[in-house]
């Protein structure tokens, strides 16, 4: 669990399960996101993930206070992959970083899938 300390009478423990679903629907929400992927290690086959089960293509480590996250992404047909990650990046560490409280020091984006968008 992450420990999040200002000057409270306590302390706040953020289990990083909860920041990987909260970032898997910010991600979701970016422009050329079409979902979240989870590869099958049985058969290598990619599954794209509805909002409830975002979190399953995320994967939150947090050492020494800093977050960081690994995304397992579809993206939209016939956009640009690169602009496709600026924005996931950016919209990520402005939502997470004010989410937590705490600095993301690393996101690495695997790009599992395309599909087209009706």
């Amino acid at each position: 669990m992450a420990e999040v300390t200002k000057d409270l009478k306590g302390e706040v423990k953020i289990n990083p399960d909860v920041i990987a679903q909260y970032a898997g629907m910010a991600a979701t929400e970016c422009f050329g996101v079409v979902g979240l992927g989870a590869v099958s290690l049985k058969d290598g086959i990619v599954k794209v993930l509805k909002n409830e089960r975002a979190f399953k293509g995320v994967n939150v480590s947090i050492k020494d206070g800093k977050i960081s996250i690994d995304f397992h992404i579809v993206v939209a047909y016939g956009v640009s992959i690169h602009a496709v990650i600026d924005n996931l990046t950016e919209n990520i560490v402005y939502q997470v970083e004010n989410f937590t409280g705490m600095t993301i020091e690393k996101i690495n984006v695997f790009v599992e899938g395309v599909r087209v968008i009706d």
